[in-house]
């Protein structure tokens, strides 16, 4: 679990990359704590606003000489926009790091990043790390159609494996990224596959990953309310080490969990085998 903090931060960049955009912060005392797979949650619309909830979005890097994180922004609604109109040198305010890392990679190790859309944001400083570490990286980046697409060329800067898919064929391979995945996972004899993107893109990702002998790690992409725990809004069925079942919070016992715990077919229920369930009236 990550230990954050509360500040005004300020606006160094807002620019567009491809159809998303990418907001750098200067964050004293942030940049420090994060770790590949937290999120910043960033306030919209200042005090007197409607908006009361804030957004969140993966930290895409941290740079701690600088005191600066790197957001990717897809512009989807009204507090996006409101964020997007903002200037170099105005502040937000800013909670980060949150959330629940991907597990670090002990020594060297063969990993595979698997996302889709701008949901690769978090997995080029972890790809980063395992190739410091003396392993090898391989990447699957799909969308929608190829403007959708986002790190082609920073993943092909990492490594040469590297698959594009698209669901209409206009970039890459036409298909989601789980066409090629068991292929990829044989290609570089894979040990570990890290994933990010809609649900049902990871529980696929997770049975093939399995199915292969590889780790299946998921920053999952739950609606989140509050971001810090309180509100229970972004729920998941997870089965813990001991066994049992509960509902946990993504946006503090993840977003980043061992796929194989989280029961996506019961993503949005409540199990009735759940730790707790018949103290809710669930039979």
């Amino acid at each position: 679990m990550a230990h954050p903090l509360q500040i005004r931060a300020e606006i160094l960049e807002i620019s567009q990359v491809g159809a998303y955009h990418r907001m750098v912060l200067r964050a004293p005392g942030v940049a420090a704590r994060v770790r590949p797979g937290h999120f910043a949650a960033l306030a919209v619309g200042g005090a007197d606003s409607a908006m009361l909830l804030r957004r969140a979005f993966s930290i895409h890097r941290a740079d701690p000489d600088a005191e600066t994180i790197s957001l990717i922004i897809a512009e989807a609604g009204r507090g996006t926009r409101e964020l997007l109109r903002a200037r170099a040198g105005d502040t937000v305010d800013l909670v980060a790091p949150l959330g629940t890392a991907f597990p670090h990679p002990a020594g060297a190790t063969t990993a595979l990043f698997v996302a889709a859309g701008y949901g690769s944001a978090p997995l080029f400083a972890l790809a980063e790390q395992v190739i410091a570490q003396g392993g090898s990286a391989g990447f699957i980046l799909g969308a929608p159609t190829a403007d959708r697409l986002y790190g082609v060329e920073a993943a092909r800067q990492l490594t040469p494996d590297v698959l594009v898919t698209t669901d209409d064929g206009s970039g890459g391979i036409k298909g989601q990224v789980t066409l090629p995945l068991a292929e990829a996972i044989k290609a570089i004899s894979a040990e570990a596959v890290y994933s990010c993107g809609p649900m049902g893109m990871l529980r696929a990702v997770t049975e093939i990953a399995t199915a292969e002998g590889a780790r299946s790690f998921c920053a999952v992409e739950q609606a989140m309310a509050c971001g810090v725990g309180v509100c229970m809004a972004c729920v998941l069925p997870v089965v813990g080490e001991d066994g049992v079942s509960r509902l946990v919070r993504s946006c503090v016992e993840g977003p980043c969990f061992d796929g194989t715990r989280v029961r996506w077919t019961d993503v949005g229920t409540i199990p009735a085998d759940l730790h707790g369930a018949a103290a809710m009236g669930v039979r």
